[in-house]
């Protein structure tokens, strides 16, 4: 029974948002899987591919020469791949859902103007609802784009000074 009322309120939230919210909720989803993926790498993964890269510059007896050269920016673009991968997809993700939003808005107006065409203006409680699955998706597309945006600035930031660390580390002895 205390577990009930949890999923009847969001049933009834995904209800009156329309069908758009199902989309917000698999686009967010993905978003933040994708989020959290990166943060996983750069906290348990990047170090140690950052050591490999490392070590094997150091290992090379030339690193002065155009091809040493060369090689050290194959080692730092590797870095660079590795770190930026999923960032534009989770930007893509990020702007994406404002307008999944605005798609709801549509259809929730749509609902509106059919209930007056029905049913005339005279009621409010059928063109209350349409106004709710316009209002709703809105709402929850934007404050998904907003939960994103902190980290997805966060991740590329991190992946820039990731890049440039590595740079700093592969030097010439």
């Amino acid at each position: 029974m205390i577990f009930e009322a949890p999923f009847i309120a969001i049933r009834s939230f995904f209800e009156a948002g329309g069908n758009v919210l199902w989309a917000i909720l698999v686009v967010t989803m993905l978003m933040w899987t994708l989020i959290i993926e990166r943060i996983w790498f750069f906290r348990a993964v990047l170090p140690g591919e950052i050591d490999k890269r490392k070590q094997e510059w150091d290992q090379r007896q030339d690193q002065r020469s155009w091809r040493a050269q060369r090689i050290r920016a194959l080692l730092i673009s590797e870095i660079s791949i590795q770190s930026r991968r999923y960032l534009k997809i989770i930007q893509v993700l990020m702007v994406l859902l404002p307008l999944l939003g605005l798609l709801g808005t549509v259809t929730g107006m749509i609902q509106v103007f059919n209930v007056m065409a029905v049913a005339g203006t005279s009621n409010a409680r059928l063109m209350a609802g349409g106004v709710s699955a316009a209002t709703i998706p809105t709402m929850a597309g934007l404050v998904a784009a907003l939960s994103g945006y902190y980290f997805a600035s966060w991740l590329q930031r991190r992946a820039d000074a990731e890049i440039k660390k590595v740079s700093d580390l592969l030097v010439a002895h």
